[in-house]
């Protein structure tokens, strides 16, 4: 926890630590605990620290100086000890994509095959969809859960995903929020300290993260995301937590949903074994299996990772991992009726076609595009104050790659917003890009990091 300042001390001017990172000097441990000490407490408003943060994205943050900001972030609430919860607690993390749904997936796969997974999720930010929004989207499915709670539920049943509490990373906690309303999101810095302070907190022994890059990612370039997933793998390691990424894929939506009620079903589909396995869902289930090896093989339960591809896809098999989803939705308070009749879910008051134009193949689909739109037919946020309509959000019918005839109906998009409608229906036209010639289809998965650096993938 964050300490008082010492009786007698010069207090620290908050407008001069803006200045100094605004022309590019490193704060010391001190200036950085003075500045999210007195944020936390209420001593400094949004304004300076959206100030700084719009500092530290223009002038960045030397290695040391993340160190130090995800350390002072860390111990701005309470960590979380699991040692007394058998085995090895392992976890995995995405920077966030379009219909990126993984985490729903790998968390239950995970957990019935043995590994536990405490996993504490985040909210859509910018264009991009939260676990947690997806999560609430089940009705009376609770996410603010407390850590009394949230070591209870991993002990029972091995998995459990909540949000960020008030005792983990409190600090963190403000600030991200603040990023997804100022424009700062896109700082490698301020993302890696943001995700590796609070996984640092939650008790874990293992991390598997997803880094996204492409156009519907934060960081748009394969060079920009090796860097993000670089020093995340340096500060997990730096503090102690065995730590490894995957670079993957953003330049077409993850899956054929965007949309938190969307997702959900793709996902329980998915799980339920009856998506996924050579349709348009294989992307996703493609990546959910490489992670979930991983994550088995950071967790000590297989020693290579065909193993755990062969474990997970076992889980989907047998069901294991569906009832593993079941018991955590009914053990953190959500309606499992809902999860197992899908169709039963209210629907919204308009569900729009999108048909092309032309005939030939569908060269390009644009995740930023169709991020932005789902956000304007309620699905995600414009201000941190916004309401999320779960219902809302757009299905995909095709992918990059295939074929389309002359207006065919390349996408549905679920909305309650008689006003937008023809705006979004405009922007997802615009978002599918066809030509005459088959496209190369791009990789799934570029490379991955580890300690000992970035290696080709395959």
């Amino acid at each position: 926890m964050f300490h008082e300042p010492i009786d007698g001390e010069d207090p620290l001017n908050v407008v001069e630590l803006i200045r100094k990172k605004r022309e590019g000097k490193s704060l010391t441990e001190e200036e950085f605990r003075f500045l999210l000490s007195g944020y936390v407490k209420g001593r400094v408003p949004d304004y300076q620290i959206s100030s700084f943060l719009m500092a530290c994205y223009f002038r960045g943050m030397s290695e040391e100086e993340t160190f130090v900001f995800t350390e002072v972030m860390l111990h701005s609430g309470e960590t979380v000890d699991l040692s007394d919860v058998p085995g090895v607690k392992v976890d995995k993390h995405s920077t966030g994509g379009v219909g990126d749904k993984i985490s729903l997936l790998v968390a239950p796969i995970v957990a019935a095959c043995g590994v536990p997974v405490p996993m504490i999720s985040g909210r859509g930010l910018g264009h991009t969809g939260g676990t947690l929004d997806k999560l609430d989207s089940i009705p009376g499915f609770r996410t603010n859960l407390s850590i009394a709670e949230y070591r209870r539920i991993i002990g029972e049943i091995g998995v459990v995903m909540i949000g960020q509490t008030s005792e983990i990373a409190p600090a963190d906690k403000k600030i991200y929020a603040l990023r997804d309303v100022t424009g700062t999101i896109e700082s490698i810095p301020l993302i890696a300290s943001s995700i590796m302070s609070k996984k640092l907190a939650t008790g874990i022994n293992g991390l598997v993260l997803d880094v996204k890059t492409g156009r519907g990612a934060f960081m748009q370039t394969p060079e920009d995301s090796t860097r993000l997933a670089e020093m995340m793998v340096r500060i997990g390691n730096h503090f102690g937590l065995e730590t490894m990424a995957f670079i993957t894929d953003m330049n077409q939506p993850l899956g054929m949903t965007i949309g938190n009620w969307l997702e959900m079903v793709e996902s329980v589909e998915c799980l339920r074994g009856t998506r996924g396995i050579g349709d348009a869902s294989s992307d996703l289930m493609e990546l959910t299996h490489l992670l979930a090896a991983h994550m088995l093989l950071l967790g000590k339960r297989v020693k290579r990772y065909e193993e755990g591809i062969a474990l997970s896809k076992q889980s989907v098999k047998d069901g294991s991992a569906y009832r593993k989803f079941l018991e955590l939705v009914a053990i953190q308070g959500g309606d499992v009726s809902a999860i197992e009749n899908l169709d039963q879910y209210l629907l919204p008051r308009h569900i729009i076609e999108i048909r092309v134009r032309e005939g030939g193949f569908v060269a390009g689909i644009d995740p930023l595009e169709l991020g932005m739109t789902s956000i304007l037919l309620g699905a995600g946020r414009q201000r941190a104050e916004d309401l999320i309509d779960h219902k809302a959000g757009i299905i995909l019918k095709k992918r990059v790659g295939e074929r389309v005839e002359d207006r065919e109906v390349v996408a549905l998009f679920h909305t309650d917003r008689e006003e937008v409608i023809p705006a979004a229906r405009e922007r997802i036209t615009n978002a599918f890009l066809v030509t005459a010639t088959e496209p190369t289809r791009p990789p799934l998965i570029r490379t991955m990091i580890d300690k000992e650096g970035v290696h080709d993938w395959p």
